[in-house]
């Protein structure tokens, strides 16, 4: 029985399995998909299906740059062995490369791209098969630069965190250690100007009571808000914090010194804002037991 599109599409929406694998099912059982169901079942590759409401909060990120084009990526686990896995680098190492040869600029065009296994959303389902946690890709950003700019790249505890800038007008050198400072130094924004109104107002308020509590008149509390407020931006704000190499100069002044400009700064740290795991290691080898 010749296996058609829709049948694929229609047994990987029942299983979450890869597309090359329901392919492979529905030729095994020609064409019946209940028995195309119990082969996937049988080959443990519809059990990825089932992780989909676990939390994978642990990963890793990594960078991928080629000529004028680089990528950062991060790509999660639930578990912080299994990031360590040869098999789960070896699928980072495809997912990366395979966006940074490509076009696309977005996680869900990403998703779609032809890979090893059908596309990047097969291949990701099927290594969560074999591995046997939920794996996710769960963020991208895409950066091109000028000619007259440089990436600086950083990956920090073996991808943990990562930091990819644009310096315009320096070295790849100077903007590693733009890159290494951010890294370190956790900046919430890149620029003053990129602090929103709101949380500028919020801090000045604060300042300002603690200011009033201490027993300053008004005009005495006003200025020292303002001094307070710059030293919040130094703490808060990449290009204004002291540089980790050289801490009488800013970061902005150090890439400014070698002829620069900080364009840009994108960094990861691996399940940052995510829920983590509670389960200790005999609840997670119990809940294996109990799946299989």
């Amino acid at each position: 029985m010749e296996v058609t599109a829709s049948m694929v599409k229609n047994l990987r929406e029942a299983t979450g399995a890869g597309m090359m694998d329901c392919k492979k099912a529905l030729s095994e059982t020609n064409g019946d998909m209940d028995a195309a169901v119990d082969w996937l079942r049988e080959k443990g590759i519809s059990k990825s299906a089932k992780k989909e409401s676990r939390i994978a909060a642990e990963g890793l990120a990594n960078i991928f740059m080629k000529d004028e084009r680089a990528v950062i990526i991060e790509v999660n686990s639930e578990t912080d062995f299994v990031s360590k896995n040869e098999e789960f680098t070896n699928m980072l190492d495809t997912i990366g490369n395979t966006i940074l040869n490509s076009k696309v600029t977005t996680l869900e065009e990403a998703m779609e791209l032809p890979c090893e296994e059908g596309t990047i959303k097969d291949l990701i389902i099927a290594k969560t098969a074999k591995i046997g946690e939920k794996l996710s890709l769960r963020r991208i950003e895409v950066v091109e630069k000028s000619a007259n700019e440089n990436f600086g790249a950083y990956l920090h505890m073996g991808g943990k965190i990562a930091v990819l800038s644009v310096v315009e007008g320096a070295s790849s050198e100077i903007a590693k250690d733009v890159a290494m400072q951010a890294a370190a130094m956790r900046p919430e924004y890149i620029f003053p100007e990129d602090v929103p109104e709101d949380v500028l107002a919020k801090e000045r308020a604060l300042q300002k009571e603690l200011a009033m509590s201490e027993g300053k008149p008004a005009d005495i509390a006003e200025k020292m808000v303002d001094g307070r407020i710059k030293k919040y931006l130094k703490e808060i704000c990449l290009t204004e914090q002291a540089f980790i190499k050289d801490d009488s100069l800013t970061v902005a002044n150090y890439v400014k010194n070698h002829a620069g400009q900080i364009k840009k700064v994108i960094r990861y740290e691996v399940g940052e804002g995510m829920e983590k795991r509670t389960e200790n290691f005999a609840e997670e080898v119990m809940n294996q037991i109990k799946e299989n």
